[in-house]
């Protein structure tokens, strides 16, 4: 809690906007609420909140990682992936930033989904649909759930891989839609709700 934020002359003034990296001096007060006793801008990520659709993305960002993280319980690497992510939407912002954060937030958690084989029968090829209560993709015999196509499945690959840069690089509009609905359902299946903020911008 920050007391005498909203006030025109408060201290912390536009310090606590969203998206702002900020690090605070915290008071424990009673309960779960924390006062909020300083807060000084690391970062203010400016284009994040200047621009619609960056503040959109990052606002989708922000409310999974909220969904995921349990109170009072810090992850280090959870806090820098969403720390990259955000840099990434500030400085080069791609259609892929938010889902392939989705997918990498999901990996760390070890829900990650299974790409390289049917989860059905281990065939190989060809994999042409992906199943999220199956637990990832299935081959032709196989096949139930979402169809997934070839390329769509190599971004998806990339970016669980180690080829997140070159994944974001990728242009093509209907293979990144294609990758935000799967990343954005899959995610939404293991959080077991529906995401507000990136349905609201009609992904998925």
């Amino acid at each position: 809690v920050a007391k005498g934020v909203r006030k025109t002359r408060s201290k912390f003034g536009g310090r606590l906007e969203p998206t702002s990296h900020v690090a605070v001096q915290l008071y424990a007060g009673r309960g779960d609420l924390d006062i909020v006793t300083q807060a000084e801008t690391i970062d203010r990520f400016e284009s994040l909140r200047l621009d619609a659709d960056r503040f959109a993305d990052s606002s989708a960002l922000l409310e999974v990682v909220d969904v995921v993280s349990p109170d009072r319980e810090p992850d280090e690497r959870r806090y820098r992936m969403l720390l990259g992510a955000l840099r990434t939407l500030d400085e080069r912002p791609t259609a892929l930033v938010v889902p392939a954060f989705y997918l990498k937030l999901l990996a760390h958690e070890g829900l990650a989904p299974q790409l390289d084989a049917c989860v059905r029968c281990g065939n190989g090829s060809p994999l042409v649909a992906i199943d999220v209560g199956e637990g990832g993709v299935l081959c032709d015999a196989c096949r139930r759930g979402r169809p997934v196509s070839e390329p769509a499945l190599a971004v998806l690959r990339a970016i669980l891989g180690g080829g997140l840069s070159d994944a974001l690089e990728v242009a093509d509009p209907g293979v990144c839609r294609e990758v935000d609905a799967v990343a954005t359902t899959v995610a939404e299946y293991h959080l077991e709700r529906r995401l507000r903020s990136r349905r609201a911008m009609g992904h998925a």
